[in-house]
């Protein structure tokens, strides 16, 4: 009778470590998520003005058509990723970054443009878009690092496949663009 109590303690115990650690898996994923679905709303703003600011620079440098083309390609191709798939996104934006960046280096060229009004409030606004991408991009890069390290230490490692875990990657701009992103021409 007490080795069956006994054992059937042990039972319970390991039910409860599986539990809890099922359970740490569902709460990462659920962060990682949430802390994307931020930065989803920005990118939905910067999608929204991206044609506006093609237009607004279209007007002083009509003979870059090639680089209003790429830019345009790369927010259609970004919207067009399949909900959910965050890696996907996180390459597609970084080919919409270096988009922006061309359009902005435009405006070095043309100081026309760095002086209308329109261009400096959709200026404005992109770069309020990106301070808040950057503050999402750090909250979203803190969850995935906590989940990772979850799913890839003791005690999580043994049981990732078991609960299907889900490996996330982190939300960073290439080299090139973080050297070069210039948004103030004031």
């Amino acid at each position: 009778m007490t080795t069956i109590l006994v054992l059937l303690g042990l039972l319970v115990l390991i039910a409860v470590f599986l539990v809890g650690i099922f359970n740490r898996f569902v709460k990462n994923k659920n962060v990682v998520n949430d802390a994307w679905s931020n930065i989803d709303v920005a990118l939905k703003r910067r999608y929204d003005l991206i044609p506006n600011l093609v237009e607004t620079v279209k007007g002083y440098a009509k003979h870059e058509k090639s680089t209003f083309e790429a830019v345009i390609n790369a927010r259609n191709a970004a919207m067009q990723v399949p909900k959910g798939d965050i890696n996907a996104q996180i390459k597609a934006e970084t080919q919409l970054q270096q988009g922006l960046r061309s359009i902005f280096a435009l405006g070095e060229a043309y100081p026309d443009l760095k002086a209308n009004a329109n261009f400096l409030d959709l200026q404005e606004k992109l770069n309020t878009i990106e301070e808040n991408l950057e503050r999402s991009r750090r909250y979203y890069n803190g969850t995935v690092r906590e989940n990772n390290t979850y799913g890839e230490s003791f005690p999580g490692v043994f049981f990732a496949g078991m609960f299907k875990y889900q490996h996330f990657d982190f939300f960073e701009t290439d080299e090139a663009t973080r050297a070069n992103v210039k948004v103030d021409f004031s």
